[in-house]
């Protein structure tokens, strides 16, 4: 590997579920020598694409990284509409709101809106998922035909959530419902406890695409509440796809458009 990309395995060792990390634990995750760890993470403290945390060995994302996801999330304007129009859906309901996009076979949260419920999900911004086991993922999926799919899953699935697709054929015919119906529905599958309903809209103009999500406790929110929360996110990506010309998938009223 250059030392490019192993610069890039190193970063993407972090995760919300992983913030910090030694020398020894880029060594041990990524088989490297610890003395080669060592160079390269020096090398990357001094471009500021890591930082030490006070006086000890563990290492966070420098400061850079954040102007970068910044700089990221603003280039894309498809983003900033996703980001308010799930930031409405949110305060309307006070569930935790994403804007996800898909990379190859995972899927990431680049914009949140917190929710404001006593009890609702802690947010999850920057961690990757495997797109066939969450909302965001299929709903991005469905704007892929069958082949592109199957040429992302040359082997089957990996190993998912007991709620999850069991199978490639199992993924494709979900994805098959996703595009007839205008969105993607998870239940307990990236979080126990969790359930998640998600909404595609792309910009043709730069190919690029986004997912509307909305994630809520699965015990506590009745079928009215998830309605009105689907209703939500398709009506912000209509009002997106109205102003990018893309085709938002499913019925076209959206009163035909129900939760199981």
């Amino acid at each position: 590997m250059t030392v490019l990309a192993n610069a890039a395995a190193i970063l993407r060792c972090f995760s919300s579920e992983c913030a910090e990390l030694t020398v020894t634990d880029v060594a041990l995750r990524l088989d490297m020598p610890k003395a080669n760890a060592s160079r390269l993470m020096k090398a990357m403290r001094e471009a500021g694409l890591l930082e030490t945390i006070g006086a000890g060995k563990r290492h966070r994302p420098g400061r850079l990284l954040l102007d970068i996801s910044a700089a990221f999330r603003h280039s894309s304007p498809l983003i900033l509409m996703g980001a308010e129009a799930v930031a409405r859906v949110s305060a309307a309901c006070g569930h935790t709101g994403y804007v996800s996009v898909l990379t190859g076979r995972e899927v990431t949260a680049v914009t949140d809106a917190p929710g404001s419920n006593t009890l609702r999900v802690v947010s999850n911004l920057g961690r990757r998922l495997p797109a066939h086991a969450t909302s965001t993922g299929r709903a991005l999926l469905a704007r892929q035909s069958d082949a592109e799919v199957r040429r992302l899953y040359p082997t089957g699935l990996p190993a998912g959530p007991a709620n999850g697709p069991r199978s490639l054929d199992d993924l494709l015919e979900r994805l098959r419902r996703i595009r007839a119906e205008g969105f993607a529905l998870a239940h307990e599958e990236a979080t126990a406890g969790v359930d998640a309903v998600a909404v595609a809209v792309g910009d043709p103009a730069t190919g690029e695409a986004v997912a509307l999500c909305v994630v809520f406790p699965a015990a506590v929110v009745g079928p009215a509440e998830r309605q009105a929360i689907l209703r939500g996110l398709l009506g912000g990506a209509a009002e997106i796809a109205a102003r990018t010309g893309d085709a938002v998938p499913g019925p076209a009223r959206q009163d035909e458009r129900k939760l199981a």
